[in-house]
C-alpha cells in the first residue's frame, strides 16, 4: 500500500508541478511537488494499510 501510495500522489505532484512550470518535469516546482506528494503517499499508505488491516 504504501508502494502504491508513493506512486500515484508522488506522479500526481510531479504533474502539477510539471503544469506549474510550463511543461518541464525537471523544474523545481516539479521536483518540490513530487516529493512533498510522495512523503504524503507514505503517509496514506501507512493509513490504508491499517485501515484494511494489513
Amino acid at each position: 500500500m504504501i508502494f502504491v501510495g508513493i506512486t500515484l500522489f508522488g506522479t500526481i505532484g510531479g504533474w502539477i508541478g510539471a503544469v506549474m512550470s510550463h511543461n518541464n518535469w525537471f523544474g523545481v516546482w516539479s521536483l518540490v511537488l513530487s516529493t512533498v506528494g510522495s512523503l504524503f503517499g507514505v503517509w496514506a499508505g501507512y493509513k490504508a494499510a491499517q485501515y484494511m488491516g494489513l
